[in-house]
């Protein structure tokens, strides 16, 4: 790609980056104390949530390929397409959060093990890894693409973690909904 980088852009995005990690884990660390009543019942969420999730994970792969196969267009919109789909993801687990109350996993013995091992590793990784995932996508919006792809080796494996654990979580709590 023949873009010429642009530090003066990539410097204000790296604070607005800054600025909404912030807010993003403070809402996410404080949405268990907030409860609002829109007068919606929302449990409809979790389904739509956890798909856009898994979603996401296809997207990730498949950019991933379109990368190793020089498809650099594709790629770049798979991207889009994966910052998308995870903003939406945001919002819709934001919103269920803030309007019903937890379910608590049911499960005992080896099962409850595994469902806290993956749901504190998603819950770590998530809060870790946006900065990242926002810093990554800016350094390829702004033209540093050596520095965008030392970024994303990275990046790449955790976020996809990350999107992956989620619905595997949601699966194993599904039936205490």
């Amino acid at each position: 790609m023949d873009m010429k980088p642009n530090p003066v852009l990539e410097k204000k995005l790296n604070k607005l980056a800054i600025v909404l990690t912030v807010i993003v884990l403070l809402v996410v660390v404080f949405m268990r104390k907030i409860h609002l009543d829109f007068g919606i019942d929302f449990t409809f969420l979790p389904p739509f949530h956890t798909s856009l999730n898994a979603l996401t994970a296809v997207v990730l792969v498949v950019a991933f390929v379109y990368i190793k196969n020089g498809a650099i267009e594709k790629h770049r919109k798979a991207m889009y397409t994966a910052m998308v789909l995870s903003a939406l993801f945001l919002l819709s687990y934001v919103l269920y959060h803030i309007t019903t109350p937890p379910t608590l996993y049911g499960g005992e013995g080896f099962w409850r093990y595994v469902y806290f091992f993956f749901l504190i590793t998603h819950v770590v990784l998530a809060a870790v890894i946006l900065p990242f995932i926002l810093l990554t996508f800016i350094r390829a919006y702004t033209g540093h693409f050596e520095r965008h792809k030392k970024m994303a080796r990275w990046v790449f494996p955790i976020w996809l973690y990350v999107a992956i654990t989620g619905p595997i979580c949601y699966l194993m709590l599904y039936p205490y909904y």
